[in-house]
């Protein structure tokens, strides 16, 4: 299977169990957030973005995995692993190891006790959720997100293939609080045609949904928005995805990566929280709820 959204080709799904059992959900979350750090501030080449995403995502157990693992999990040659270490400030990937394991919380990695894959899987998006509330901890960038999407008149939204779902739902309930949201999930040559016409409507920021394998229509579509002068903000599943260089303001959301096809319960709940944000941002965001309220029980819309 090598689709987007699956979990076996070469690209950025390529499969990586979690290994996360009940228990090691706080110190995959930390080890992670300590890698996000490390590599934060380095001018990273693609290859080497790829080698960190990896590691993200494989938090527990990246302080134990020998160069030559470490490569085919990220899917680059052995000398590529060796200069990522060198470019974050190490002699080589063994002293980037030690730092490592140095810093790591105890525990022996990929403790998954007695759970099936299917209970591992649950699991693993169980961490995800809370490597994503860690990320709360400081609200600013959602904040600022927030107030772009309710200030850009219309507010473009894109998302394509796997990410599709979750750029209409955030624009199903976005379009009861906000007056024109455009949902663009359709590529090809029209996709830049309705980027001009948002932007010639009065656009000035748009939302991006972009999750693995994630399509190069995105990210030319990401750069050709922010040429056209519009400030983007986008949810990806890594601060290391391919559509970083092309975005303002990137929120990162991880992804489940233990079944077949990625799973996206992080993603989606970014997307609830933005939505929030962006009704804290709209005056009459409340009153627009409860006039839809009130004709959905006159039209008999929904079953009690």
């Amino acid at each position: 299977m090598s689709g987007d959204g699956v979990n076996g080709g070469t690209g950025e799904g390529t499969r990586t169990d979690t290994g996360a059992g009940v228990g090691t959900g706080e110190a995959e979350t930390g080890t992670a957030a300590r890698l996000q750090k490390l590599f934060e501030g380095h001018r990273l080449t693609p290859t080497q973005r790829r080698i960190a995403h990896c590691m993200v995502r494989r938090a527990a157990d990246a302080p134990f995995l020998s160069s030559v693992e470490l490569a085919e999990l990220a899917g680059v040659s052995q000398p590529s692993v060796t200069r990522f270490a060198v470019a974050l400030g190490f002699d080589g990937y063994p002293a980037l190891r030690r730092h490592l394991r140095e810093v790591a919380p105890a525990g022996k990695p990929g403790d998954t006790g007695s759970y099936n894959e299917y209970q591992q899987a649950v699991h693993a998006e169980i961490d995800n959720l809370r490597h994503l509330a860690a990320a709360f901890a400081d609200p600013s960038p959602v904040i600022e997100a927030g107030r772009l999407l309710a200030a850009s008149r219309p507010l473009p939204v894109l998302g394509l293939r796997a990410a599709t779902a979750q750029a209409a739902g955030f624009t199903y309930f976005a379009r009861k609080v906000h007056p024109d949201v455009r949902l663009l999930d359709e590529g090809g040559t029209m996709l830049t045609d309705r980027i001009d016409a948002a932007v010639h409507a009065g656009a000035t920021a748009l939302l991006c949904f972009a999750l693995p394998r994630h399509p190069r229509e995105v990210v030319d579509a990401l750069a050709y928005a922010r040429e056209a002068g519009l400030t983007t903000a986008t949810v990806a599943d890594s601060a290391f995805a391919p559509v970083a260089h092309h975005t303002d303001l990137l929120l990162p959301a991880p992804v489940g990566t233990g079944l077949a096809f990625d799973t996206a319960c992080a993603p989606m709940l970014l997307g609830r929280v933005l939505l929030e944000a962006m009704c804290d941002a709209l005056p009459d965001a409340q009153a627009r709820l409860e006039e839809f309220d009130a004709q959905a029980v006159a039209r008999g819309l929904f079953v009690e």
